[in-house]
C-alpha cells in the first residue's frame, strides 16, 4: 500500500494540525537545512574517502556538497517561476551556519585542536581552488538575500559535534583524519554514545556537558551577524532538538522563534528522555514562540512514491485544518556539485511541486519562516 493512502499515515498528517495558530490564509514556508555546511568537498574527495573504505550510508554522505553558483541559480530561477496573490516569488529560509572547518590551519597544525573560518573565507577558498564552480558563489548568496530568494536563519555555529571531534582528534582516529585531509567532514562510522550524532553539534550524553553549549552559541550568533549582516531571531538546531537549557542563551542572544519537532523527544541525560507535544504559537517560559515544519519535502531520497503528489497531500492537510503549510527540506535535494542529477531532480520537482501548489490555491501567499513568525506573534 502506498504511504500517502495509509490511515497511519493520515492521522499523523492530521495530528499534526489539530493544535495551534490558525487562519482562513494559504501560507506556504518553505524551510531548508544545512546551507553554508561542508559535508562533502567534491566528487574527488568522496571518491577518494570511498577508496579508503569510508561509508556513504546516507544521501548526504554521498551528495551533500556547498551550494556553488549554478545550484543557487537555478535555485532563483525555480522560485521565480511563481508568484504569490500579492506578486511575490516563492522563498527559502536558508537555516545556515557561518562557520565551517578551517581545514588549512589544522594541517598546519598537524590536526591538534578544531578551528573554524567563515563563512565567506570558505566560499574563497572554495573559489581559489574551483574557479568554474565557485566563482562568485558569495556574491550570488548576498544577490538571493538582497532579492528575497534566500532569508538565511541560524541553524548553529558549525554542523558538529564538538565533543566527538576533539575526541577522535586527541585519538588520532584515522577515520577523523581522512575525512579532514579530504576537507570533508561526512561518513563517521561511530561517535562512541548512544545518544551523539556526529553532526550534531547540540547533542550530549551527561547533561553537564550542555554547559559548553552557551559560548558556542552566543560566539556563533555574533559570527551570524558578521557574515550576513543581521541579526539571527530564529534557531532551528543542526541534527537532534535542542536541550530546553540552551533557550536561555538563544533568548539572551536575541533569538525569538524556535523551530520544534510536533513529538520533541528531549535528552535528559545518559540516555534519558521525555516526550513534549508542540503547535505553531506555543510559548516557552522565556517568550519564545515555537514553530511546526508539518510538510516534508525531500524529492532525492527515495522512498518508493511520488514526492510532489505526497508533499500535496499534506499541503492539503494543512490547509483544510487553517494552518500554515511549513515544507520542510534539505539543501542535499538542490545541489549539484557532485551530480548534476541530483540537483536537476530536486529542482524539477521543486518547480513541478510549486506550480501546482499554485494552480490548486490561485491565494497562495510565499513567505519565509520570519515573515510567518512575525505574524503569528501579532496575535
Amino acid at each position: 500500500m502506498s504511504m500517502i493512502n495509509t490511515l497511519k499515515t493520515n492521522v499523523q498528517l492530521h495530528l499534526k494540525n489539530l493544535l495551534g495558530w490558525k487562519t482562513n490564509r494559504k501560507i506556504l514556508v518553505l524551510a531548508v537545512d544545512d546551507y553554508g555546511n561542508v559535508r562533502v568537498d567534491s566528487k574527488e574527495a568522496r571518491e577518494r574517502m570511498d577508496q579508503a573504505g569510508l561509508e556513504v550510508p546516507l544521501r548526504f554522505d554521498a551528495y551533500d556538497a556547498m551550494e556553488n553558483r549554478e545550484d543557487l541559480e537555478i535555485l532563483y530561477e525555480t522560485l521565480d517561476s511563481v508568484k504569490g496573490k500579492n506578486g511575490e516569488h516563492a522563498k527559502v529560509t536558508a537555516f545556515s551556519v557561518p562557520c565551517n572547518i578551517d581545514y588549512d590551519r589544522m594541517v598546519e597544525e598537524d590536526y591538534q585542536e578544531y578551528r573554524y573560518e567563515l563563512l565567506p573565507q570558505t566560499f574563497k577558498k572554495l573559489a581559489d581552488r574551483d574557479d568554474k564552480a565557485y566563482s562568485g558563489t558569495w556574491d550570488l548568496w548576498k544577490k538571493g538575500m538582497d532579492e528575497g530568494y534566500l532569508m538565511p536563519q541560524f541553524h548553529g555555529r558549525e554542523h558538529i559535534s564538538l565533543k566527538v571531534l576533539n575526541e577522535k582528534l586527541a585519538k588520532r582516529d584515522p577515520e577523523i583524519l581522512t575525512v579532514l585531509k579530504n576537507r570533508s567532514y561526512t561518513s563517521i562510522s561511530s561517535t562512541g554514545y548512544a545518544t551523539i550524532d556526529w553532526s550534531a553539534a547540540f547533542d550530549f550524553w551527561k547533561l553537564e556537558e550542555t554547559l559548553n553549549f552557551g559560548p558556542i552559541i552566543e560566539d556563533g550568533l555574533n559570527a551570524f551577524e558578521k557574515v550576513f549582516g543581521f541579526r539571527s531571531v530564529y534557531f532551528n538546531a543542526p541534527g537532534q532538538p535542542e536541550h530546553s537549557s540552551l533557550h536561555q542563551h538563544l533568548h539572551r542572544n536575541g533569538i525569538k522563534y524556535l523551530d520544534t519537532p510536533f513529538i520533541k523527544n528531549e535528552h535528559l541525560g545518559e540516555g534519558q528522555f521525555r516526550k513534549e507535544i508542540n503547535y505553531i504559537g506555543k510559548k516557552n517560559k522565556l517568550g519564545m514562540i515555537y514553530n511546526i515544519r508539518n510538510v516534508l519535502f525531500e524529492p532525492c531520497e527515495d522512498r518508493g512514491f511520488d514526492w510532489v503528489n505526497y508533499t500535496l497531500k499534506q499541503i492539503e492537510v494543512a490547509f483544510r485544518m487553517k494552518h500554515p503549510a511549513v515544507i520542510s527540506s534539505h539543501r542535499v535535494n538542490y545541489c549539484g556539485h557532485i551530480s548534476v542529477e541530483n540537483r536537476k531532480k530536486g529542482l524539477s520537482d521543486l518547480k513541478r511541486l510549486l506550480k501546482e501548489v499554485k494552480k490548486r490555491w490561485p491565494d497562495i501567499e510565499f513567505m519565509n519562516s520570519v515573515e510567518l513568525m512575525d505574524l503569528v506573534s501579532q496575535k
